[in-house]
This record gives C-alpha cells, structure tokens and sequence, in this order.
C-alpha cells in the first residue's frame, strides 16, 4: 500500500503542479486584459463540463502512458479552481490601493508584485486547497483505466477477488482518502508560511 501509494501520490503532485501554475499564469492574464479574458474564460468553463469519467480513458487512449495519463488529468483537475480562485484574488484590491500606486506611477509589475499578488494569496490557497485532493481522485481513476501501478490498480484487483478481499480493498480506498487528505494538509501549511 505504501509504494502504490507513492506512486499514485508522486503523479499526482506532478499533476497538481502543473494545473496550479497554467491557472495562476492564466488567471494572472486575465486579469491584466478583459481581452483575454473574454476570450480564454468560456472555454475554461466548457472545458469544466467535460466528465473525467469520459475524459480519462480517452487522454488515457491518446498518450498510451499511464504516467502521463496521470499527470494530465490530475493537472486538468486542478487547472479550474485555481484559475478561478486566483482570479478573484487578483481583483480583490481595494480601489484606493490601486489608486494610490498608480498616484505614484507605478509600473504594472510594481503594482502586481507588491499589491496584486499578496492580495490574491487567501484566493490562491482557497484554488489550492481544493484542487489537491481532486488531483489523488484524478491519478486514482485513470489508475483504475488499466495502469500498472498505484492505489487504483490495488483497488480494482481487489475489488474483483470480492468478500475474500475485502479488507484489502477497503484498505486502498482508506489510503486512498488519506493521500488526499495529506495533499490538502501540504497545501495548508504552505498557506500557513506564506
């Protein structure tokens, strides 16, 4: 359990990082042009309306890498809220702080690198903290699509042994749970420090 479950936790850490930071940079475009904006947030939300269900075994199918199949869902996974909740803290400033700095011609970096961003932090965390445990879901289920190692192959193998199994299989799920709980727990005591 514990080395199915390093595997599973690793790609999904990959996953999570990877969606984390393409909505963090995304939200961050967005929110220096309502262009961009307009044009990207449609498609984030229809992107959003796509089951995983039926998303993973087609990626899965695609890239014939289970390790990669993991880490893009868990990334698409996480992609959403953080884009979203990023976005709200990036537009969070109080009007008088955006009108002082610009009183004192800031530059447009100055104003996001010592305004806009520790304003987005609360934001950020909230993306943060939710995407990390649906990023283990995301690994898990495309595991449970046919991969050769982690929780979810645990799962389902001894899911189909039935009643003789079924210590073992509520053991995955057990694991499972707390890989996201931990990956939750990760994320707040980096909230915490920053």
């Amino acid at each position: 359990l514990l080395q199915e479950g390093r595997v599973t936790f690793g790609n999904a850490a990959l996953g999570f990082l990877l969606g984390a930071v393409a909505g963090s940079a995304l939200a961050v475009l967005m929110s220096a042009s309502r262009w961009i904006e307009q044009l990207t947030f449609p498609y984030a939300i229809a992107s959003q309306m796509i089951p995983i269900l039926g998303l993973a075994p087609i990626i899965y199918g695609i890239v014939h890498d289970e390790k990669l199949s993991r880490i893009l869902i868990s990334g698409y996974i996480a992609f959403f809220p953080v884009t979203l909740n990023m976005l709200r803290g990036l537009r969070s400033v109080q009007p008088a702080a955006l009108e002082l700095m610009h009183s004192y011609a800031a530059k447009p970096w100055s104003v996001y690198a010592k305004l806009r961003f520790p304003a987005s932090l609360p934001g950020l965390f909230g993306g943060l903290k939710i995407a990390a445990p649906l990023s283990v879901t995301g690994a898990i289920l495309v595991e449970l699509m046919g991969a050769q190692h982690g929780i979810g192959v645990l799962m389902l193998r001894n899911l189909y042994y039935g009643s003789s199994h079924a210590y073992l299989f509520w053991s995955t799920v057990i694991v499972g749970a707390l890989l996201g709980v931990l990956s939750y727990g990760i994320i707040s005591l980096a909230e915490r420090l920053a």
